[in-house]
């Protein structure tokens, strides 16, 4: 596959993992209510993990090198732990609105990561893109008072560290390991830990939950959990991490659509005019140089050059 190609299905991919990413938080906020924050949190990596054993036995995937599983400790303590626990805490008491304006700031996290971890170094244009697109979600959160920061903002905004580098970290780990092979062994090495925690927490009250709570786990489970982080380190792998991170400024706003769907939050027109600066941001930094250091990377058109320096040993 050529450079560009490969590139163009690599932000394809991106856009899947981020429409499914933008249905978590609003199933987040349907389960959670009836399931509680441990449940929801760490019960779907639990049953997650029994999809992801059958794959790895039927595929007979061989066990990752200490190496490797140094870096999926990295991604298991955030895309597995952390963020599905923050985020579940912050819904028991947040609308998802609120919620994904701050999950917005995950794109910059995530670029800011991967210059120490992938060893990329974005461009002046690629940086200004990310302040345009940050600014703006700021602003969107000003506008509705979010301003003040809470518990659940503090939770939020701690899973947007958290996962930032669990996503430079996973990106970087897809290229040798393979994109779903990462988030399925950091399932599996979080997964015997939580069973415990979630057992406790068990109650028989969750048997008479709704269909839609139990859907909306289940969702989180094998797909939030699983089947979209395959798309997303996919992407990340084929597309380079910084430029495929930008996708996720559309994230909050689908997020938006989809709470005014299924959850009847309401949508303003100050939210889409705020969808279309953010959106033209993602324009800009997708056709923005993206380097790796001790290279030079220089656009012509639709061309890409990439001429090495060769360092003196």
């Amino acid at each position: 596959m050529q450079t560009e190609t490969r590139e163009k299905f690599g932000l394809l991919l991106g856009l899947v993992g981020v429409i499914c990413f933008s249905l978590t938080l609003p199933s987040t906020s349907i389960a959670v209510e009836y399931f509680g924050t441990t449940v929801v949190g760490l019960g779907r990596t639990v049953v997650a993990a029994i999809l992801v054993a059958v794959v790895l036995i039927v595929r007979r995937e061989k066990l990752p090198s200490p190496r490797q599983f140094k870096s999926l400790l990295v991604v298991a303590c955030g895309a597995v732990l952390g963020f599905p626990l923050l985020t579940s805490k912050a819904m028991e008491s947040l609308p998802v609105s609120h919620g994904a304006v701050e999950l917005a700031l995950l794109p910059l996290a995530t670029a800011g990561f991967a210059m120490f971890i992938a060893g990329e170094v974005p461009s002046l244009k690629f940086w200004i893109s990310s302040i345009i697109g940050s600014l703006a979600v700021m602003v969107y959160a000003l506008h509705l008072g979010f301003g003040q920061l809470q518990f659940a903002d503090l939770a939020l905004l701690a899973a947007v560290m958290i996962l930032g580098l669990s996503y430079a970290e996973g990106g970087k780990l897809a290229k040798e390991l393979g994109s779903w092979q990462v988030i399925a062994w950091a399932i599996m090495i979080g997964a015997p830990f939580f069973i415990i925690p979630v057992g406790l927490n068990l109650t028989t009250e969750m048997l008479h939950a709704p269909l839609q709570a139990w859907v909306s786990f289940i969702y989180l489970a094998v797909v939030s959990q699983f089947l979209a982080y395959v798309a997303w380190y996919s992407g990340m792998a084929m597309g380079g991490i910084a430029k495929v991170s930008q996708i996720q400024y559309l994230q909050p706003f689908l997020m938006i659509l989809f709470a005014t769907v299924f959850l009847d939050e309401s949508i303003t027109f100050f939210t889409l005019v705020i969808a279309v600066v953010v959106v033209f941001s993602v324009i800009l930094g997708k056709n923005a140089a993206v380097t790796k250091k001790g290279s030079r990377l220089e656009k012509t058109g639709e061309c890409e050059i990439i001429k090495y320096e060769n360092n003196e040993q």
